[in-house]
């Protein structure tokens, strides 16, 4: 596991996200994944899917910055901001989220496992 594959593994996600691709999302995300929204509630790997396939999420603009990636054995993390426009549940919204990402070395690749979003002021 590199810095820069873990970047590349990044841009994947995002593109996935912009695109709603079902299967991307599904290849990068641990099916045991737990990821912390901007809301406070905590949702899995099915449940983020869930969001993408109903089209209850759709982003429109994705400008990701990366803030620190470390490597520790078989693990990265990762904090970024990231400005997203979309629509929610078919309302528009404009915001800027700072997260934190767990990618894991696993069995079936390196996959995403855990993290958390906060919505921060533009």
């Amino acid at each position: 596991m590199t810095k820069a594959a873990i970047l590349e593994l990044e841009n994947r996600l995002y593109t996935a996200i912009k695109e709603s691709d079902l299967q991307a999302l599904d290849e990068l995300l641990h099916q045991d994944l737990l990821f912390m929204v901007p809301g406070g509630g905590v949702i899995t790997k099915e449940i983020d899917l869930k969001t993408y396939r109903d089209g209850q999420l759709q982003v429109i603009e994705l400008l990701p910055q990366i803030e620190d990636l470390h490597i520790i054995d078989d693990t990265a993390v990762i904090t970024l901001t990231i400005e997203m426009k979309g629509n929610y549940n078919g309302q528009p919204f404009e915001a800027k989220y700072r997260y934190i990402r767990f990618w894991k070395h696993t069995s079936e690749g390196i996959k995403v496992i855990g993290g958390s979003g906060t919505q921060i002021t533009i």
